[in-house]
C-alpha cells in the first residue's frame, strides 16, 4: 500500500550535490518524490511516495544521521505541508489562536489554493473571512469555488448590488455548493425571512463563508468559536481591520440600488 510522507530539512552544509545525494538515496530505497521545493530560506520540502512503512523508516534513519542537514519534519502530509511545498512557503499561522491564518494581498494565489483545499472537503466547515474593503475578499472566496468546482451562492453581499436573499429555489439547496454572505449586510438586515434562511444554512452540513465575521456573530446565537477558520487578508502585513468604516459605507449604501458602485466590496 502506497503511503505519502512530508519531509523537510535544513541545510547546514549547502555543498554542490547534496540534493542529488539525497535523492539517489530517496531511489535506493524505492521511495518517489511527488513534489520538492524550497518552504524557508534555507529549507527544503518534499512530498514522498512509498510502497511500505519500512523503507520510509529506514530513510529517517540514514538522514537523521547526516551532517549537512538537519531533519526539522517528517510526518504524514498535512494542507499546510502540501500548500507550502506547492508555493513554496507556509502559510502564516496565529500563534495563540491556532484557527486564525494571515494572507496579504500579495497571497490572493496561496489564499485561493488554500481555501479550495478546504471546499473540497466533505461535511460541515463554517469559515470567517476578515479584512478591509478592495482587499480581495469576495474575488477570493468565488475564485476558489471555481477551482474546487463548486457552485456558489450569495445569502447576503455587496459585490456590485447589495444582496439579501430571503429563499433558495431549486439546487440552490445542493449541500455541494458554498453558501457566502457579508455578516455586515446579514446583522443589519430587517428581513426575518432573511433571518431564518441563514439559520437553516448553520444546520447545512455544507461549506459555508462569512465575511466579516465578528460583526456576523454580534447579536446572534453564534460566536467565533462555532468558526473552524478564520481568515485575515491585509494590504501590508500591519494593517489594521477594523469596522467603523464599512459600517458607515453599508449605512450610506441603498439596498437593492447600485450606489454609484460604492457596494463594490472585493
Amino acid at each position: 500500500m502506497t503511503t505519502e510522507w512530508f519531509f523537510e530539512y535544513e541545510i547546514q552544509i549547502n555543498r554542490p550535490g547534496l540534493l542529488g545525494d539525497i535523492a539517489s538515496l530517496l531511489g535506493m530505497l524505492r521511495i518517489t518524490i511527488v513534489t520538492i521545493n524550497g518552504v524557508d530560506e534555507g529549507r527544503r520540502g518534499m512530498l514522498l511516495n512509498a510502497q511500505n512503512k519500512e523503507s520510509i523508516d529506514r530513510f529517517e534513519h540514514i538522514i537523521s544521521t547526516m551532517e549537512t542537514i538537519q531533519l526539522t519534519k517528517f510526518r504524514e502530509p498535512k494542507l499546510r505541508d502540501r500548500l507550502a511545498v506547492r508555493h513554496g512557503r507556509y502559510i502564516q499561522r496565529d500563534l495563540d489562536d491556532r484557527k486564525t491564518f494571515r494572507f496579504v494581498r500579495d497571497d490572493l494565489g496561496l489564499l485561493v489554493d488554500f481555501m479550495a483545499e478546504i471546499y473540497k472537503q466533505d461535511g460541515h466547515k463554517l469559515i470567517g473571512i476578515r479584512g478591509m474593503p478592495r482587499v480581495g475578499k469576495t474575488e477570493s472566496v468565488v475564485a476558489a469555488s471555481v477551482c474546487a468546482n463548486k457552485k456558489w451562492i450569495f445569502l447576503s453581499s455587496t459585490m456590485i448590488k447589495q444582496t439579501v436573499r430571503s429563499q433558495l429555489m431549486g439546487d440552490e439547496f445542493s449541500q455541494q455548493n458554498i453558501f457566502i454572505l457579508d455578516g455586515i449586510v446579514t446583522r443589519k438586515s430587517s428581513d426575518e425571512r432573511h433571518h431564518q434562511l441563514v439559520k437553516e444554512m448553520m444546520r447545512m452540513p455544507t461549506i459555508k463563508v462569512v465575511e466579516h465575521p465578528d460583526m456576523f456573530v454580534q447579536h446572534s446565537e453564534y460566536t467565533i468559536d462555532d468558526f473552524d477558520y478564520i481568515i485575515e487578508l491585509r494590504h501590508s502585513p500591519d494593517e489594521e481591520i477594523t469596522y467603523e468604516m464599512m459600517e458607515r459605507n453599508q449605512g450610506n449604501n441603498d439596498f437593492g440600488g447600485f450606489g454609484g458602485f460604492g457596494g463594490f466590496e472585493f
